[in-house]
C-alpha cells in the first residue's frame, strides 16, 4: 500500500490532473490520496487571524479544509473515490478504486494528534501510514529540489529545516516501519513506473527524480 501526499499549491498547476489520471490508473486500490489544504486552509489562517480563535478550533477547520480539497480531487477527476474512515478505506481498497482520503473524523478523534499549525497534512500523511501499516509514503511537492539534484536520498531532518515538511513531520516518522519519498510534481512520470510495481520487493529505492528520506 502506497499513500500519496499531493501538496495543496499542486491546484491550479497543469501537473495536478496528470497526477490524478496516473494515480487513477495505477491505484487498483493499493494507492491512498491525501490532500493537502490549498487555497481553504489559507482562508483558515486569514479567519483565524481576524477573529481570534484558538489554534485548536483552527485545527479543526483546516482539516476541513483538507477535506474540501479532497472533494475538489474528486470534482477534476470523476474516477476518484473518496473515504473517511478505515472502513472505507478497506473497502475502496476492495473496490480496486483510487481513494481520496477525507481525514477530518479519524484526526478529530485521535486526541494524541497536536491541535496546532506544526500539524499539517505532511504530518497526518505519516499518521495515515502508520495507521493503515502503508509500506511507502510518497510527498509530492511544488517547491524546487534542486538543492537536493545530484543525490538520491535526504535526510529527514534537512526537509525539515528547509521546510519542506512540518515541523511534527519527523515525530511521525521516526522508528515507522514504511518508507518515506519526496518527488517534485513535475515528475509525474518517474512515479508512475515505481507506483505500478505490484510486488513491494520489485520497487527500486530511488531514482534520479525520487528522493528517499533517511530517518
Amino acid at each position: 500500500m502506497w499513500v500519496v501526499k499531493l501538496g495543496g499549491s499542486l491546484l491550479g498547476s497543469p501537473e495536478l490532473p496528470r497526477w490524478l489520471e496516473m494515480l487513477v490508473k495505477i491505484s487498483d486500490g493499493k494507492v491512498i490520496i491525501v490532500p493537502g489544504g490549498s487555497v481553504f486552509a489559507d482562508a483558515v489562517r486569514v479567519a483565524q487571524q481576524r477573529s481570534g480563535v484558538s489554534d485548536a478550533m483552527a485545527h479543526h477547520l483546516a482539516l476541513l479544509a483538507m477535506d474540501q480539497f479532497g472533494l475538489l480531487l474528486t470534482g477534476i477527476n470523476p474516477h476518484l473515490v473518496t473515504a473517511s474512515s478505515e472502513l472505507e478505506l478497506a473497502e475502496r481498497g476492495w473496490q480496486h478504486r483510487a481513494i481520496v482520503w477525507l481525514p477530518s473524523k479519524m484526526v478529530l478523534a485521535d486526541d494524541a494528534i497536536a491541535k496546532n499549525w506544526q500539524v499539517t497534512s505532511d504530518s497526518l500523511s505519516a499518521w495515515l501510514a502508520h495507521k493503515i501499516g502503508a509500506e511507502r509514503l510518497l510527498l509530492v511537492k511544488s517547491k524546487p529540489l534542486s538543492d537536493y539534484a545530484n543525490s538520491t536520498s535526504v535526510l529527514l531532518q534537512t526537509l525539515v529545516q528547509d521546510e519542506l515538511v512540518d515541523s511534527a513531520f519527523s515525530d511521525y516518522c521516526l522508528q515507522q516501519r514504511f518508507q518515506t519519498y519526496v518527488v517534485h510534481k513535475a515528475n509525474y512520470a518517474a512515479v508512475e513506473p515505481i507506483l505500478s510495481k505490484r510486488r513491494m520487493e520489485d520497487v527500486s529505492v530511488a531514482t534520479d527524480h525520487v528522493l528517499l528520506v533517511d530517518y
